[in-house]
Order: structure tokens, then C-alpha cells, then sequence
């Protein structure tokens, strides 16, 4: 049995708190909010509190638990220091990984590192490093899935990336062998645990590989994009077309909010936008046709 060293939160739970953070009875409930940088507090409703007690029971009374590294028949156990025979810089690159961060009770204890991902690699090692004696989690995401079951319930969502077609491999955005598992993420120690598991907020440039339109530089920033697009974004998967944490215009008052001083009205800055949030989302009603930024106005249109 592997178990995570750090507090980790049994993904069970937290897989039954994602589908439900969806849900009428929880969106929409915050305890705090950032606002381009700004802390600002909210009022929960019933659905955020019950989302809360949820998090904080998973939190406070278990532990993750990582199962016995996969198997290959024929193949034994033969620890991380053969591996670094042939695979020095990846070995020694893992010091820094948040994968790392393991440690292992009972029988299995000797197996932790290389092997609990790529399973036992006797014969790996007798064919000089083989293709197909050693499982390679790039060909398919189960290896991932073992352990980060709340990602698999992401990926069985309506939208999500093309991982369980096989068109994209959880290494296209992820690198396990160092840093917090992102690529273009920090490698130093101290910046991996400072950065903690806040992944995707820690930069674009992941995203941007693919999504080269949206990189910029704008002359008009969407200052939101400085924050991560997994502020907007669900990147693994989401009930809402384009990966959306949000299906409508609520997504933008997550940000764009301000107290109503005349009642029936929604003014954000000094333009009532009651009539306007009847016509669609706030990108697709013909306002802010470019979320992500624009060379034409700081109102965000083509």
C-alpha cells in the first residue's frame, strides 16, 4: 500500500463534491472570490456549506491510498537504482516531483518510485530497455486513473480533452518525473512546494502548445488570463461546452460583480446589463466576442 505523505483527500469524496459542484444546490456558493489579484469575501449559501463539511471530512479523516503497483507477468521488482543506470537525469529530476512525496506501509514498501507507475522491471532491465516490457503510462491514461480517480470522473464528463479516445496522452500537459507535474512548471524543490498542487495556476504555457490563438500578446489584456485559465476553465472535463467552469454569464460575475444600489438591475461598472444578459453569455451576445484579450478594445471585441 502507497499512501501520500502530504494531507491528500480520499478522491472518492472529492469525486462525488465535483459532480456536485455542478449542481443548482452548489454553484454559485463561494466563501471568497479573487478579483484580478483582490481577495474579496462572499456570503455561502446552503449548497456552499454543504460542499465545505464535505471537503473538510475528506480532508480531516482519511488519507489517500495509491494500490499496489501494476503487474507484469513474469517480471520482478528490481528498485529505482537500476533504473538509474540508464535513466540517470529522469532519476535524478524526481527528487523534485510531486510524485515523490510518497511513502509506503506493508509489503510493498520496497516498490515505491519508478515501479509504482511502470510496474516490476526485471525484464525490462534483461532486454537492455526493451519497448513493451515495462508499461509506459503515455500509451494510455489507466496507469493515471489508478490513483487520480476524481480526474477519471472529469474525463467521463459530456466535454473534456480527447484522453480516453487515445487522440491526447495525460503527458501532452503533464510531466510526472519532475516539479508539481505540469510542464514549463518550476523544478526547484523549494518553488515545487511552495507552488503546491495549484498546477494550471501557475501559467498558461501548458495550455498554449495547443491553444496558440489565445497566447497573445493582446493590446488589450484580459487581466483574468494572468491568473491561469483554469479560472475559467475546467481542464479535464466539465458538463459545459468549451471546458467552462460555468455554462452562462455567471462565469464572468464570479469577477464582474458589484453591489446593485436600484433593485431588478445589474450594473457592472456604470452600465446596466440586465437587458444584455437576456441575450446570451457575455462572449456569444455580440459584446465580448474575446475573452482571452483583443487588438481592437479593452471592451474585448474583434
Amino acid at each position: 500500500m502507497v499512501t501520500s505523505r502530504k494531507e491528500n483527500p480520499n478522491k472518492c469524496v472529492v469525486t462525488i463534491f465535483y459532480f456536485c459542484a455542478y449542481s443548482r444546490f452548489v454553484r454559485g456558493s463561494r466563501l471568497t472570490r479573487w478579483v484580478h489579484g483582490k481577495r474579496e469575501t462572499l456570503l455561502w449559501g446552503a449548497g456552499g456549506a454543504v460542499a465545505l463539511a464535505v471537503i473538510l471530512l475528506s480532508c480531516s479523516t482519511t488519507n489517500r491510498t495509491i494500490l499496489a503497483p501494476p503487474s507484469i507477468p513474469g517480471a520482478e521488482f528490481v528498485g529505482s537504482e537500476e533504473c538509474a543506470t540508464c535513466h540517470e537525469q529522469i532519476v535524478r529530476d524526481f527528487r523534485t516531483a510531486t510524485h515523490a512525496r510518497l511513502e509506503a506501509k506493508g509489503e510493498n514498501a520496497k516498490n515505491v518510485g519508478c515501479e509504482s507507475c511502470h510496474g516490476p522491471g526485471s525484464l525490462h532491465v534483461q532486454a537492455g530497455g526493451g519497448a513493451g516490457t515495462i508499461i509506459n503510462p503515455r500509451k494510455s491514461p489507466d496507469t493515471c486513473f489508478h490513483c487520480h480517480l476524481d480526474v477519471r470522473a472529469a474525463f467521463a464528463l459530456p466535454h473534456h480533452h480527447p484522453v480516453p479516445e487515445g487522440k491526447m496522452s495525460c503527458s501532452d500537459c503533464h510531466e510526472p518525473h519532475k516539479g508539481i507535474a505540469i510542464k514549463g512548471a518550476p523544478t526547484n524543490i523549494q518553488q515545487t512546494l511552495k507552488a503546491g498542487g495549484l498546477a494550471f495556476l501557475s501559467g498558461n504555457e501548458t495550455c498554449f502548445e495547443c491553444h496558440t490563438q489565445q497566447r497573445g500578446p493582446f493590446v488589450y489584456e484580459h487581466e483574468a488570463m494572468r491568473q491561469g485559465c483554469s479560472v475559467c476553465h475546467s481542464p479535464h472535463g466539465s458538463v459545459n461546452q468549451r471546458l467552462l467552469n460555468e455554462r452562462n454569464a455567471t462565469l464572468c460575475l464570479k469577477c464582474h460583480f458589484q453591489e446593485q444600489k436600484i433593485p431588478g438591475h445589474i450594473f457592472i461598472g456604470a452600465i446596466d446589463h440586465s437587458s444584455f444578459l437576456q441575450q446570451g453569455t457575455c462572449w456569444s451576445a455580440g459584446c465580448h466576442e474575446e475573452p482571452h484579450g483583443s487588438n481592437v478594445t479593452p471592451l474585448l471585441r474583434y
